[in-house]
């Protein structure tokens, strides 16, 4: 099973993390600069993470150099990696 997934990302932030829904996309802030692919590294990292998959289960499609991606990540479906996304601002809210 593959899934995509639709992002808005901020490139530069103090931490990884989700900030809510960008209209039909999730804005994604990265800690990694936007700068010779650190930023795509460090999203295909995080997305695996969170998803339970291997980086290289996470593949962007389209967007390379620009702030809205679109990203594939075989392995897991769209129900299971929007609850993923959703538990993992709750856990880096927790104190």
């Amino acid at each position: 099973m593959k899934t995509r997934l639709s992002l808005k990302i901020n490139a530069g932030a103090k931490r990884t993390h989700f900030a809510g829904r960008y209209g039909e996309s999730w804005k994604l802030r990265i800690a990694a600069p936007p700068v010779d692919g650190k930023a795509n590294a460090a999203i295909q990292k995080f997305l695996a993470k969170i998803a339970g998959v291997r980086p290289t289960n996470v593949t962007i499609v389209s967007g390379q150099t620009s702030s809205t991606k679109l990203i594939e990540i075989e392995g897991i479906d769209a129900d299971s990696l929007n609850r993923a996304i959703l538990m993992s601002n709750e856990d880096s809210h927790a104190t």
